[in-house]
């Protein structure tokens, strides 16, 4: 019996009856003709939406109940349509079959709809590339490009992977990765990722992550493991289906007795089906889904913003998710008798050929402030773990740690400036020129312009916020300071990370984690919800994350959260309003002033109003 049954369920998916809309269109047209009365054919046209539509709904509540003795949803409706045709309102059965197979189809329209703005980067995915070959022009499937090959890309053509301009310069269009409206201007050293649009000029690139590793392909790894499906409170539907049939076989069973007509116990059976219970919560999901992808975040996992909506503190890392994660140069101070502009220019000079990443951020730091080109260095030499030497303009300059001037014989005479910066957290980089000490540079990760304004959205909506970073306390407090976060937790370690959301879980408090690499990975699994910021976070920390933002936008979490709870109020007032529905039916088939036909008019205009209400996610902003 069990195998008769899985070829029954075989043969329902191959024949798609439920979600083929010909079949819908054929069974609406005949539940017109049998309204009106016409017989083209020896039977009531009713019974084609009754084949159509309701034979799959009772098909597939005969397999549940005997492959796994599952009282879904499906039992009642099956029960209300075989009770219909029974008494020989085969009208009242084709209606209700095809009502509830359009709210099916409803249904999909709504998560078809939320979804669209996810699924469209599938359809993003680039599928040649320009390579340049030995001065040769070559196009080439993009799967084909490797790590290292030079590309070229004109104007309107898709980025085909990640890669940084070589030579040209352009405006690329990012919207479909950061939701920016202008293009932004790249230029050699820019970095491009795959999926973006070339708007202006030709470039050539260099790829720097192919295939799967490439930005576009991150992405849609991230669609096709966003389920709603997985949310613990869809199913409540089918998990009260038992307690449904009861209360609706007896309510049918006592009104036959008490009033004999079974044409009322019929007509509750059929306004009782719970089909709007049934689209409550997965329409307002993927509604809710579909705006926060709107706003760069992509939901991985389908309770997540179930989970969401209860989190009362939201722990967050400090490199990269609350700052940009580079260092830029905040200060540069200079000892007599050097000035500001010899004491900058010289060490950026120096660090151009440096491979160190706060060497690196000296000169690119000058070109953004000064926009000028910068003296040669020559004789540069890196000491591993100590700095640069170099000749610059004829000058004998130093550039690192007190360690690389102590060799030198080179005394230090910090200003009280330069002592303040180091206290505050910042790394300063010694500068002297010709035997001389010079002066300082401190250099700093930068907080997001977006960052304190975000705090204080988040403290607005009662969530408390607290920073988790491995950096010195010095530096952890005053990056809180700034922002207007009151608790801090500073040389932190993933396992003290990891111990720091487990005493909040401990003490009753849900948090949310949002980080981005691989040492907040830990935490970003233990949390109730983890976000990982997908655009500068490490594939590891994606990975263990609910919820990745795309485009790292911090400012958008004050929304998230306010619409995970948007979308539980969703579906408790779709729930209430279904069961509210019912009962009144019930109430009007008991004393007959609703039949089977009107009766499934009226319960059914419920299921499209629920949906309605779902779709209002899609938009939804706090005002």
């Amino acid at each position: 019996m069990k195998a008769l049954m899985e070829k029954l369920e075989h043969l329902l998916e191959l024949g798609g009856i439920k979600k083929d809309v010909t079949l819908l269109v054929l069974s609406g047209v005949a539940v017109l003709l049998s309204l009106f009365g016409v017989r083209p054919f020896p039977f009531d046209m009713a019974w084609v939406a009754i084949l159509l539509c309701g034979v799959p709904i009772i098909l597939e509540a005969i397999i549940g109940l005997i492959t796994a003795f599952d009282i879904k949803a499906d039992v009642l409706v099956s029960l209300a349509l075989i009770a219909s045709v029974a008494i020989g309102e085969d009208f009242a059965a084709g209606e209700v079959a095809f009502i509830m197979q359009l709210g099916a189809l409803l249904e999909e329209i709504t998560v078809a709809r939320a979804r669209a703005g996810i699924e469209k980067l599938v359809h993003l995915t680039p599928q040649t590339a320009r390579v340049l070959q030995d001065g040769r022009e070559t196009v080439l499937p993009a799967e084909q490009v490797r790590v290292g090959d030079v590309l070229r890309v004109l104007p309107g053509e898709t980025v085909p992977v990640d890669g940084v301009i070589t030579a040209g310069q352009t405006s690329i269009d990012q919207a479909v990765m950061t939701g920016e409206s202008l293009p932004v201007d790249k230029a050699p050293g820019d970095e491009v990722s795959s999926g973006t649009v070339n708007q202006f000029g030709a470039f050539e690139m260099r790829a720097s992550k192919v295939g799967e590793d490439s930005s576009i392909q991150r992405m849609i790894c991230l669609v096709q493991s966003a389920d709603a499906g997985k949310a613990k409170i869809v199913g409540l539907a089918d998990r009260w289906a038992t307690w449904i049939v009861v209360i609706a076989l007896s309510a049918a069973a006592l009104t036959w007795l008490i009033t004999g007509e079974i044409i009322r116990a019929v007509t509750i059976l059929v306004v009782f089906c719970p089909c709007a219970l049934v689209l409550a919560t997965p329409t307002a999901i993927m509604a809710a889904i579909g705006n926060a992808t709107k706003h760069g975040f992509l939901v991985r996992e389908g309770d997540a913003l179930e989970r969401l909506s209860r989190v009362k503190r939201v722990a967050f890392d400090k490199t990269g998710t609350l700052t940009y994660g580079t260092p830029e140069v905040v200060a540069v101070e200079a000892a007599s008798p050097f000035d500001r502009e010899t004491v900058y220019r010289l060490a950026a000079g120096a660090e151009q050929l440096s491979e160190h990443p706060l060497g690196k951020a000296i000169p690119r730091c000058w070109g953004k402030e000064h926009g000028q080109p910068l003296p040669q260095p020559a004789g540069f030499a890196m000491l591993p773990g100590r700095g640069v030497t170099a000749q610059v303009e004829g000058r004998a300059l130093l550039a690192g740690n007190p360690q690389l001037l102590a060799e030198h014989g080179i005394p230090l005479a910090e200003t009280p400036e330069a002592q303040r910066h180091r206290e505050e957290g910042c790394t300063l980089t010694y500068v002297a020129v010709d035997g001389k000490f010079a002066g300082t540079i401190a250099l700093s990760d930068t907080l997001r312009e977006e960052s304190a304004a975000m705090v204080a959205q988040l403290t607005g909506l009662g969530v408390r916020p607290v920073l988790l970073t491995g950096d010195h306390e010095n530096a952890a407090k005053a990056i809180a300071g700034r922002l207007g976060i009151g608790e801090v937790r500073a040389n932190c370690l993933p396992e003290d990370k990891l111990t720091a959301i487990g005493g909040y879980q401990d003490a009753g408090e849900l948090v949310c984690m949002m980080g981005d690499g691989i040492n907040d990975a830990p935490a970003l699994k233990k949390a109730e919800v983890g976000i990982a910021m997908g655009g500068v976070g490490s594939d590891i920390a994606v990975d263990a994350a609910d919820i990745a933002l795309v485009d790292d936008e911090v400012k958008e979490l004050p929304h998230l959260i306010a619409l995970s709870r948007r979308m539980m109020t969703t579906i408790k007032v779709n729930m209430s309003f279904s069961m509210g529905l019912n009962f009144l039916a019930i109430l009007l088939a008991t004393t007959g002033i609703l039949n089977p036909v009107v009766g499934a008019l009226v319960h059914n205009a419920g299921s499209v109003l629920v949906i309605a209400n779902s779709a209002l996610l899609l938009k939804w902003r706090k005002k």
